[in-house]
């Protein structure tokens, strides 16, 4: 929810802001129906607004009843755009074909995953790092495992998030309780430790100030500054959570974006296996944001205070809330780990690796700080003393271009906008023509600053 402020600068003379709803207010009756005595969840009056990307999608649908004729560039929500590779989406097509035969016919398949699958995932992503197949998870994608994760830690955990950060990490939180409630004033959740990470300390927070959390959720190539932590970094938050006996929930869902030697995984750490589980996703890496596919590794060597193995406890989460994932996907998926797929994946990378390098460009040549963009499909853009959703706003209206408001990300986030590379090549370079004729007298700049 959004409450409206003067903009003495914008064109539009309105600013979104998140803001904090009473939960007087919230309790209202929302229909003319028949009301039950079930109350609402607590934890999800605790949510401040919309999910970020469905309000982004929302705002753009608005934009087009606005303009209907508009030209509309959509550099935001970070959805794939270029074709499946054809062996991959054969792969599929086939089995799905093969459905319709008594020889071909499956039905269930193991919750953990097919273990043709299971086993090509760890020799492909973990060789090096001796993961076992048992210990990789097949899911219908990363984001579906942040909140099976949340439901195996429960709400009594304490939890630290990078600022700015993927939304997910802090809306499971909510949802399950461990939040604690919004503070208006700093726009941060009591209960959860937001760790800074700008270019102020090269995207990596100080551990030496940081408060200790029983989990961490890290991402990294980071959604959505773009910043791949080192191996010197990764070391660091590893010593740091085994001097403290935390967990990390370490997303590497871009890792496939990597063009230097930052690790792909935690596990390229020691000892990391003692103190981290990872997520990742075929996702950005397969163009697979519509077919569904993931994986969660969660080593035997990770324990509970108890001793207790935390594979065991997330099988049973596993196997209770999820029936495995689509057959079919799990196909492609497999496909895509072979090496003629593996091989036009990363030429689909590439494209979109250029893609972003147009985009970095652009903003550099108009004298915006801009970071991200080698190791991540993503654009972190500074406009020093705005307000994200305002710039957000100035940009759609001036160049129709959907862009990511930073705030959406975090309070760290308030004077950036991610833009995604995800997108035909010749809407990349339409949209830096748009750009640079918006901003290409220094003064366009100062439009933002409220």
């Amino acid at each position: 929810m959004y409450k409206l402020s003067a903009c003495c600068s914008m064109t539009c003379g309105i600013s979104f802001q998140p803001k904090m709803v009473l939960p007087s207010l919230r309790v209202q009756k929302q229909g003319n129906g028949h009301c039950t005595n079930v109350p609402r969840n607590v934890n999800l009056e605790k949510l401040q607004n919309n999910y970020l990307f469905p309000e982004i999608s929302k705002r753009e649908l608005n934009h087009l009843d606005k303009y209907p004729n508009a030209r509309v560039i959509s550099l935001g929500i970070g959805d794939t755009t270029e074709p499946i590779p054809q062996k991959i989406s054969l792969s599929m097509a086939n089995y799905a074909c093969a459905l319709s035969t008594a020889d071909g016919y499956r039905g269930y398949g193991a919750e953990q995953g097919n273990q043709a699958l299971r086993k090509a995932i760890a020799e492909t992503f973990y060789k090096d790092v001796v993961i076992k197949d048992t210990e990789v998870f097949v899911s219908d994608g990363s984001q579906c495992d942040i909140s099976r994760l949340q439901l195996l830690l429960g709400s009594k955990v304490t939890i630290a998030v990078q600022d700015p950060s993927f939304p997910a990490y802090i809306d499971s939180s909510v949802i399950i309780g461990q939040a604690g409630d919004y503070q208006d004033k700093t726009g941060k959740y009591q209960n959860i430790e937001y760790m800074l990470c700008g270019p102020e300390n090269n995207f990596f927070p100080d551990l030496a100030t940081t408060p200790r959390t029983d989990i961490i959720f890290f991402c990294s190539p980071n959604n959505p500054t773009g910043h791949a932590a080192t191996r010197t970094q990764l070391k660091q938050l590893v010593r740091f959570a085994r001097d403290n006996g935390s967990i990390i929930i370490f997303d590497s869902a871009y890792a496939a974006y990597i063009t230097d030697d930052s690790p792909k995984s935690i596990f390229e750490i020691p000892g990391a296996k003692e103190v981290a589980i990872e997520i990742s996703s075929f996702s950005k890496f397969a163009g697979f944001t519509g077919v569904r596919l993931g994986w969660t590794v969660v080593p035997e060597e990770l324990l509970f205070s108890s001793g207790f193995p935390v594979i065991n406890d997330f099988n049973r989460i596993v196997c209770t809330c999820f029936n495995g994932a689509s057959n079919i996907a799990q196909a492609g998926g497999l496909a895509c780990l072979s090496s003629e797929g593996f091989q036009a994946i990363h030429s689909v990378i590439d494209y979109y690796k250029e893609n972003a390098k147009i985009l970095v460009e652009t903003f550099a040549s108009l004298g915006l700080k801009v970071y991200g963009g080698v190791n991540a499909p993503y654009v972190w853009v500074h406009f020093p003393g705005s307000n994200s959703w305002s710039v957000f706003t100035e940009i759609l209206e001036k160049t129709h271009i959907i862009t990511v408001p930073g705030s959406g990300f975090g309070p760290a986030g308030a004077e950036y906008i991610r833009i995604s590379a995800f997108g035909h090549r010749e809407r990349i370079i339409e949209a830096s023509r748009r750009l640079e004729n918006l901003f290409s007298k220094r003064e366009a700049l100062f439009n933002f600053v409220e």
